[in-house]
């Protein structure tokens, strides 16, 4: 926990300024939460040549965040009741309250954007997709793997990929990136017992990185680690 925790704080502005850095927009932060706008920047993205399949697309997606903001918005952290966590044993915070109602969303408006998604589109324009909807943090968090787990094999590897893109598309129906967050966590967090549970020592590896990234700032070196740890 303490090793989970150390890993947090110390790249935890990395990924705020690289989320920073993917939101720039004229500094129109309203729009930017839009489900309109945001619809129409992901499928942009793709680069469509067919008009119709790209309104479809946008139509589909438009959809969808509308959805999760909706439910969003009308399901308050309230209509969770106060308690223990029983994996901690410590209090619910008002984000673990938030997440638990918004998880109840029903499962037919995942459902139904990604049969959409199939329809319209390549299975890599649709991992393009889902990047946008969590702004990177498949290859960003699996940079960060690859920076601490030394010598990582390709089974690793793959292991690591595997669990992360079944976060991005789970974490999809989360409205903030808070929430976005813990989806991967819980995800990390059984790449990291994975490790462990496999001859490696996570968190002498994470105390190996951290303490190398300690002494290259005392050193002055100021080139960021490529890590995800939120």
């Amino acid at each position: 926990m303490k090793a989970n925790s150390l890993f947090t704080g110390l790249i935890v502005l990395m990924f705020s300024v690289n989320c920073m850095a993917q939101n720039v927009d004229g500094g129109k932060q309203k729009s930017k939460s839009d489900p309109t706008s945001k619809a129409t920047q992901f499928v942009a993205a793709l680069h469509l040549d067919d008009t119709a399949k790209a309104l479809n697309v946008t139509d589909l997606i438009k959809a969808h965040l509308s959805t999760v903001m909706d439910w969003h918005n009308a399901h308050d952290y309230t209509l969770v009741p106060e308690g223990l966590n029983p994996a901690t044993g410590k209090a619910f915070s008002k984000l673990d309250r938030q997440f638990i109602i918004d998880s109840t969303i029903p499962k037919t408006v995942h459902e139904t954007l990604m049969a959409g998604l199939h329809q319209y589109l390549t299975d890599e324009q649709i991992e393009l997709i889902l990047d946008k909807y969590t702004i990177g943090k498949v290859a960003f968090t699996m940079n960060g793997y690859k920076s601490i787990v030394p010598n990582i094999t390709p089974v690793e590897e793959a292991f690591v990929l595997t669990n992360l893109k079944l976060a991005r598309e789970q974490a999809i129906d989360y409205k903030n990136i808070d929430e976005i967050s813990l989806v991967f966590k819980i995800y990390k967090t059984k790449i990291e017992e994975y490790f462990t549970n496999n001859g490696r020592n996570w968190k002498a590896m994470f105390k190996a990185y951290a303490d190398q990234q300690i002494a290259k700032k005392n050193a002055g070196d100021k080139t960021p680690a490529t890590t995800d740890k939120e």
